[in-house]
């Protein structure tokens, strides 16, 4: 079973993810994972840390020559910014984060003890390992794709088409938004901007596709390994998402059932036998799943983002030693951190595609995952 887990504080010395249940016989790219993590600290919006740190990888465990041994891997990215005995006391908790409900869990009246490991500085180590899961992924062929939708309510209702992936993926990654629809860049910018200059903050809406993905990951058998449900608690998971939605999503509920459900269709294939097995769909409002199990189509997440909960302008709060109202503690912020959820979001998903894979296809080794999938299709 493949499984990670991330360790460390967002002002600790690093921040560590243990990847279990990885294949042998991978070779494993670090500037591939490098790139990712330079990615998830870029973008419009991103506050004063992202000039201290200057996020890389380091492979500590599991591999041999650049290629896994099948041990578990454990990634290391070190903390610049490494003060968190220095640090002051936060006993002015912020409305829309950790603070409150942690300090009362764990019997706390510091709040910092709270917020350095809440903090979303963590999904550093989520995008390491998600980047690991994307070199698998690419070897067979998937390729996960995430961007930004929209951000404080200015959306674009552009389709990524497979065909034009090369060319989004460039606009992307041109972008300081990560956006591929070039018309509402210039809208987002200013708001951006304008609510910066305010000392607020922005929310957004980031959508991830996985293409080439076969028929047949994922289950109908039981609640917790339906692909849908799954892929819907991962990308949940991430700081600051509060929805997430697959294919035509919450819109379905809105619609008669002959506008929603993708009609089937069968091409003998003329070659190359496709994941699919030559079944194919017109339309995609599924999002790729039904059932719980991947249909061959595009597997599309979307998650919703609230506004980061800390504020130049602080929302009013009450002290945690004294119960005075007061205003609530300000740290070092963003004011949009979507483009970088993205990444995250990316991340996400292309674990828990990953391990939906694994499961179908074996672990131990690429060279069985690679024989068995081979197989498989030929069976379709």
């Amino acid at each position: 079973m493949l499984y990670f887990k991330t360790a460390g504080e967002s002002h600790g010395k690093c921040l560590i993810a243990i990847i279990e249940g990885f294949p042998a016989g991978v070779f494993i790219d670090t500037p591939v994972i490098n790139d990712e993590l330079k990615r998830r600290q870029g973008g419009m919006g991103r506050g004063g840390r992202m000039q201290i740190e200057d996020d890389s990888v380091e492979i500590l465990c599991g591999i041999r020559k650049n290629t896994t041994i099948g041990s578990p891997l454990c990634l290391m990215i070190k903390n610049r910014d490494h003060k968190i005995d220095e640090l002051p006391a936060v006993i002015r908790p912020r409305p829309g984060h950790a603070d409150l409900s942690g300090v009362i869990k764990y019997h706390e009246q510091d709040a910092r003890n709270i917020l350095e490991r809440a903090s979303a500085r963590e999904t550093a180590a989520r995008v390491a390992a998600g980047a690991v899961a994307k070199i698998l992924l690419a070897s067979f062929g998937i390729v996960v794709f995430g961007y930004v939708q929209g951000i404080g309510g200015i959306t674009s209702d552009k389709f990524l088409h497979r065909k034009d992936l090369d060319v989004a993926r460039a606009i992307r990654d041109k972008s300081p938004l990560y956006c591929i629809d070039q018309g509402i860049e210039d809208k987002i910018v200013e708001k951006i901007r304008q609510t910066a200059e305010k000392g607020d903050s922005l929310g957004g809406v980031i959508e991830v596709i996985t293409y080439g993905l076969p028929v047949g990951l994922g289950s109908h058998t039981q609640w917790d390994l339906k692909l849908d449900a799954r892929l819907a608690y991962a990308v949940m998971s991430i700081q600051a998402i509060k929805g997430v939605e697959l294919g035509m999503g919450c819109n379905a509920a809105k619609r008669f059932g002959s506008e929603v459900h993708d009609e089937i269709f069968y091409e003998k294939p003329r070659q190359n036998k496709p994941v699919t097995g030559g079944f194919r769909r017109r339309t995609n409002n599924a999002g790729g799943i039904e059932g719980g199990i991947s249909n061959g189509e595009p597997v599309v997440v979307r998650a919703y983002m609230k506004p980061i909960p800390t504020l130049k302008k602080p929302l009013r709060s009450v002290d945690l030693l004294t119960k005075e109202p007061i205003a609530a503690t300000y740290e070092r912020s963003d004011v949009c951190a979507v483009p970088a959820a993205s990444v995250v979001c990316e991340a996400m998903v292309a674990f828990e595609i990953a391990r939906a894979f694994l499961e179908k296809f074996g672990t131990d080794s690429i060279d069985e995952v690679r024989r068995n999938y081979e197989g498989y299709l030929c069976n379709i």
